[in-house]
Parts: C-alpha cells; sequence; structure tokens
C-alpha cells in the first residue's frame, strides 16, 4: 500500500461555492477510501460540458459548495475493504456512471445501465454511509456524479473506475471518460452503420464530432453533418465529415433536404443536441425500410417526441442511448486500446491545456465555444 493509505490527504481542489461563479482554489481535506471504495491521484482531467450545465445550476437544484470535474485520468493511491481488482499504481478512467457487475444491467449484454452506479447528478455523497469524502475545516464539501476530479485526490466507487494500459498517456485517454466514448459508442455500438453507409450527425460539437470519428471508423462513405452553426463545418472535416447542411439555409425541414441528397434519406443518424427538433428530424431523415436513428443528446424536461406512427410502420428505427452503450470497467479499456492502435485518434479533440491553477480558464474557452476539449494539468 501507499506510505499515505489511511491517513487523511490535504491537496488542492477547485471548489464551486456558488452556482455560476468561479472555482476557487482550496486546501481541502480528502478522507481515506471506505469499503469498494478507491483513493485516487488525479493527474489530467478535462471539462466537459455536462461540468458546465450544472455549475450554472440552469433548471437544477443547486448543491453547493461542490467539486465538479468528470473526465479524468489517474493513479490508485488507496483502496478501501472489499477491493480487489484494483492496487495502488494501477492507471485508471474514473466515469460517471458504473458497472457493479452483480445486477441485471451489468449481468446484460444489452444494457449498460447499471442499477447501483446509474449517474446521479442530485447525489453528492458517497453510497457506502451517505457522507462526503471532502472537507474543509469541518466543512463537508459535496461530490458530483461520484467523480469530483477537479481536485489532486479523489474518492471513487470502484465500480466507477476502468483500469487501463499503464502506456497509455493519461493526458490524452482521459477524455473518454465521458463525451468522446459516448459520440463513439452511439455509432459504432449503436447504429452500426455498415462499410459505404450514409450516415448523418445532428450536432457538431465534441459529442457529435466523436460520433462522425465512429462513422469514419465504420468505413461509412459519406458523413453529413447538421448544425446551426457554419463555423463549425471547416473543423469537422478533420473528424470525417464529408457535406453540410444548415438548417437556416433551407426553408423546407432538414429531413427533407437529406432525403433528396440521398435518394430517399441516410441509413443511419446520431442526434447530439438534446434539441428535440434536432431529434425529430434525426429521425425522419433515415431511410425507409432499414434506416436506423440513434438519441444521444438529452432534451428538455417537459419534451415531447412527436412523429406520425406511419414513419416506425415503414421500417424506420429509433434507438437511444447511454454513454454509447459502454460498460465502464469491461469496456473502456479496449477503447483506450483503439487509440493506442493507432485507430482512433483523440488529439484533434482536445483544443486547449491550462495549468490547474487556470481552471477557470476552461470554463471561458467552453462558455465562448473556442473549445471541443480543454485538458487541465494536475499540480500545475
Amino acid at each position: 500500500m501507499s506510505s499515505t493509505a489511511g491517513q487523511v490527504i490535504r491537496c488542492k481542489a477547485a471548489v464551486a461555492w456558488e452556482a455560476g461563479k468561479p472555482l476557487v482554489m482550496e486546501e481541502v481535506e480528502v478522507a481515506p477510501p471506505q469499503a469498494m471504495e478507491v483513493r485516487v491521484k488525479i493527474l489530467f482531467t478535462a471539462l466537459c460540458h455536462t461540468d458546465v450545465y450544472f455549475w450554472e445550476a440552469k433548471g437544477q437544484t443547486p448543491l453547493f459548495p461542490r467539486i465538479f470535474g468528470h473526465e479524468a485520468g489517474g493513479i490508485v493511491e488507496s483502496v478501501g475493504t472489499g477491493v480487489t481488482d484494483l492496487k495502488p499504481g494501477d492507471h485508471v478512467l474514473p466515469v460517471f456512471t458504473g458497472e457493479c457487475k452483480e445486477c441485471r444491467h451489468c449481468k446484460s449484454e444489452e444494457s449498460n445501465m447499471c442499477d447501483l452506479l446509474r449517474i446521479n447528478t442530485d447525489r453528492g455523497v458517497m453510497l457506502n454511509d451517505g457522507k462526503s469524502r471532502f472537507s474543509i475545516k469541518g466543512q463537508p464539501i459535496y461530490h458530483f456524479v461520484g467523480t469530483s476530479t477537479f481536485s489532486e485526490y479523489t474518492v471513487v466507487h470502484v465500480g466507477c473506475l476502468a483500469k487501463i494500459n499503464p502506456a497509455a498517456p493519461l493526458d490524452k485517454v482521459c477524455i473518454l471518460s465521458c463525451g468522446i466514448s459516448t459520440g463513439l459508442g452511439a455509432t459504432l455500438n449503436v447504429a452500426r452503420p455498415k462499410k459505404g453507409s450514409t450516415v448523418a450527425i445532428f450536432g457538431l460539437g465534441a459529442v457529435g464530432l466523436a460520433a462522425a470519428e465512429g462513422a469514419r471508423l465504420s468505413g461509412a462513405s459519406r458523413i453529413i453533418g447538421v448544425d446551426l452553426n457554419s463555423n463549425k463545418f471547416n473543423e469537422a472535416k478533420k473528424f470525417g465529415v464529408t457535406e453540410f447542411v444548415n438548417p437556416k439555409d433551407h426553408k423546407k425541414p432538414v429531413q427533407e433536404v437529406i432525403a433528396e441528397m440521398t435518394n430517399g434519406g441516410v441509413d443511419r443518424s446520431v442526434e447530439c443536441t438534446g434539441s428535440i427538433n434536432a431529434m425529430i428530424s434525426a429521425f425522419e431523415c433515415v431511410h425507409d425500410g432499414w434506416g436506423v436513428a440513434v438519441l444521444v443528446g438529452v432534451p428538455n424536461k417537459d419534451d415531447s417526441f412527436k412523429t406520425h406512427p406511419v414513419n416506425f410502420l415503414n421500417e424506420r428505427t429509433l434507438k437511444g442511448t447511454f454513454f454509447g452503450n459502454y460498460k465502464p470497467r469491461s469496456d473502456l479499456p479496449a477503447v483506450v486500446e483503439k487509440y493506442m492502435n493507432k485507430e482512433l485518434e483523440l488529439e484533434k479533440f482536445i483544443t486547449h491545456e491550462v495549468p490547474f491553477s487556470e481552471i477557470n480558464k476552461a470554463f471561458d474557452y467552453m462558455l465562448n465555444g473556442e473549445s471541443l476539449r480543454c485538458i487541465i494539468r494536475m499540480g500545475a
């Protein structure tokens, strides 16, 4: 075990004291891991739109003070009782959703939605005892989605840690903890386009570009990018997107535009925006008889999906996905190997890098629409 095992560790963490306010660098105390928990030294983390959404607390119940962060790579510092498949020194990716390996979902080959460790944005404490492992002078600081990687050390349930190849560069593969795997898996695992297929990608942010990357890896012949911001089109070419449609440039619905472009519709579509209109368009733009649409974006709670039933009767298929249908512990190591084997290109997703002391710059880059992923170097 490490020399710090069983002890409280004091380290730096970027704490969100209030919604929408800059994070404050604080010295926090990180308690030792309890049963089925692991304490991890975070080396690199990245900012995801999910962090920003809950930091802004738009439409959400504020839970502050809090340590955000869920895309990261680190090294196991110590483990709690009952942890048998990880040991100090192992390289891991913390993931916002987990895999207990015991529930019906985990045992199913068709699902990755663990009953025990499914994402919970409202819970700010650990499952074991309902308490936080973070504190400042006795004041508890809340966790975020069970990861809280904006801290030099964090405590995570073992089911939310994927053990990976120690040769993999953590400053690159850390971005596989959330959005990139979500988009990639939506295409590779759920849409499953055949070689030579036509694929439409709705939304060209990081998740949508990852979906395009999946289409490229699948050998799609045409990848059509759909976005309301034409400034994204040139960058999307790096991810294999071959054609572009801005719905604002057309008087007819975008699904009709795509149907005309593709002689009846695309073979597959992947929606990555959360817009209910984009979801409907993504479904209605696939070809009858064999078309498959996959929904990735999270809609507003009051949204309603409306389409004519004949679109289903004409043998179009609508699917949804969560984290790209990847089981974190079982599947992420293989995704890392795709990168190591030079099949998957991660560098093009990384547009900025900042030291931990300047983490608020990462928020500025994302809020200004300047970055896909900003890597944050811990200990700097």
